[in-house]
């Protein structure tokens, strides 16, 4: 059992600058998209990195940048059945770092729902 609820977490990992995918996850997306694997890999992957296929972001208020599968409303995966193989695995151990330090931090600010953002504010 993990000591963290990814339900409560507003995306930290969602933020990352690479979400690398393997060629299982671009058919895994086309076969949710209902597209062909190219027009999979053309609309929701680019190179860089070194890596064949990292996901592409979008723009967020909170991170500056996340990727363009999060739900900027909700807060959450809004393809979860489809997400990647590294998404699906993520933290691979029974603690998440960021799940820790928002617990740690809302412990400490007494505030249940405080979420630090990349420019110091509140989270509304």
């Amino acid at each position: 059992m993990s000591s963290y609820d990814c339900s409560k977490c507003p995306g930290y990992c969602c933020s990352y600058p690479q979400i690398g995918l393997v060629k299982a996850d671009v058919a895994r997306l086309a076969k949710h998209f209902g597209v062909t694997f190219e027009e999979a890999e053309r609309k929701y992957t680019r190179s860089d990195f070194g890596q064949k296929w990292i996901l592409r972001r979008k723009k967020d208020a909170h991170y500056g940048k996340i990727c363009r599968f999060f739900d900027g409303k909700k807060r959450n995966c809004s393809i979860y059945d489809a997400r990647p193989k590294i998404c699906r695995s993520y933290p691979n151990e029974a603690h998440c770092g960021y799940w820790d330090f928002l617990a740690w931090e809302r412990k400490h600010q007494e505030d249940p729902e405080y979420v630090a953002t990349t420019d110091n504010s509140l989270w509304p």
